[in-house]
């Protein structure tokens, strides 16, 4: 009888994870007809969402259906409601919302990513905006350039970025010019940061934080900090402190959290929703379900760290995750992941990047010379392999050269 892997998800820990388990079943001689990998996400697309501060967000997508035809990959349309660990089943709505299906399972990845975070804050739904998904991010970019279509004001050219971590920088840095851009070079553009904390990019930590506060007085970027946003409205946003900005463009940044898939797995987990995994991605509870990317908490090292909710970490989960599932069907030892190597790179807009190594963040690179391998990294590193056989099966060796070690 056929035996099933699915695969919740088409991120960049998805993708890795179908494309790392095809891998092992192919080394095996095990043809699809023996043990099968189903991917099932809404469409057959990654979106390549560490580039969704950027212009066109529209063309932030690369089909993926070619290089699951190559590799013996059965994608399902569909969104995964449900996960009865007891049954070994999924529930999927259509794309439509207008029927729903069941699909068995012998093996799980979980890798339906996380999405942001929105507190109960008056007017927040209504009236801010988003760069979480790649909708969003276009109904932003669709706004923007709609704005020099407004009579001309102070509040059309502000644009208040709520949250100052890592997207909220990014996104802040590239606001100035792509402002002029739409409204014209001379146009007299602001941009604020609004962060709870007393510094910009708490998260980030004081090592690179000198280098953004530069980038970001350099292009005009302001910062309220240790003030957060109160409520919204249609005609900008009003702070913890009392002080009223003004502004046609609200963007909320602050926070993300694990799919609500997680909850529906009897495991432990953490505070942002992620199942904390064994070392080899296992759901301890359950020895066919691996969670991977950003609905996992998985140790990175044997000094104690542990995994972030970044490309940097879903990409290499998803080799170990998926080649781990494979394994256990095939009767074969799964492989820890361990990724000891970290960094950061962090776009600044035109003023350039900066890059990091090390969990204390220290500085290796920035200005022009880091701008340069942020791009190549957005525009070439992260993006899926070739759609040959070959060429794609090397690539999702989880000991292989772009492997962690």
């Amino acid at each position: 009888m056929q035996k099933r892997i699915v695969v919740i998800g088409a991120g960049f820990a998805g993708m890795w994870s179908a494309l790392a388990a095809a891998r092992l079943l192919d080394q095996h001689d095990v043809s699809c007809d023996e043990i099968e990998v189903v991917m099932i996400a809404p469409e057959p697309m990654l979106v390549v969402r560490p580039r969704l501060y950027e212009d066109v967000p529209g063309k932030m997508a690369v089909p993926l259906l070619g290089l699951f035809d190559a590799t013996g990959i059965r994608f399902v349309a569909g969104t995964v409601d449900r996960i009865d660990t007891v049954a070994r089943e999924v529930g999927i709505v259509s794309p439509s919302g207008e029927s729903r299906a069941t699909l068995s399972y012998d093996g799980l990845v979980l890798a339906s990513g996380s999405r942001l975070v929105r507190p109960d804050i008056p007017g927040l739904l209504e009236h801010t905006f988003s760069i979480d998904q790649i909708e969003e991010a276009v109904e932003l970019d669709q706004h923007l350039h709609a704005l020099v279509q407004q009579p001309k004001s102070e509040a059309r050219n502000t644009v208040v970025v709520a949250g100052g971590g890592f997207t909220g920088i990014e996104i802040a840095a590239e606001l100035p010019s792509r402002l002029r851009r739409i409204l014209g070079p001379a146009a007299s553009v602001r941009v604020i940061v609004v962060e709870k904390a007393a510094d910009i990019g708490p998260d980030l930590g004081p090592g690179p934080r000198p280098v953004i506060e530069t980038a970001l007085s350099e292009l005009g970027v302001e910062c309220r900090l240790g003030v957060s946003a109160a409520r919204f409205d249609a005609q900008g946003v009003v702070l913890s402190n009392g002080e009223r900005i003004d502004a046609q463009t609200v963007v909320w940044t602050a926070g993300v959290r694990a799919s609500n898939l997680t909850q529906q797995l009897p495991a432990e987990r953490d505070r942002l929703g992620r199942v904390l995994v064994e070392d080899d991605l296992r759901v301890p509870s359950l020895a066919e379900v691996f969670a991977t990317g950003d609905t996992a908490c998985a140790a990175t090292d044997d000094e104690g760290h542990t995994t972030m909710m970044s490309c940097q970490h879903a990409l290499e989960m998803g080799r170990f995750a998926g080649n781990n599932v494979a394994a256990t069907l095939l009767g074969q030892p799964t492989l820890p992941y361990r990724q000891t190597r970290y960094g950061t790179g962090l776009d600044l807009g035109p003023w350039g990047a900066v890059h990091t190594t090390g969990w204390d963040r220290q500085i290796i690179m920035q200005g022009a010379e880091s701008k340069a391998r942020k791009q190549w990294v957005n525009s070439i590193y992260i993006y899926p392999p070739l759609a040959d056989r070959t060429t794609a099966f090397e690539a999702a060796d989880p000991l292989g050269k772009r492997g962690g070690k």
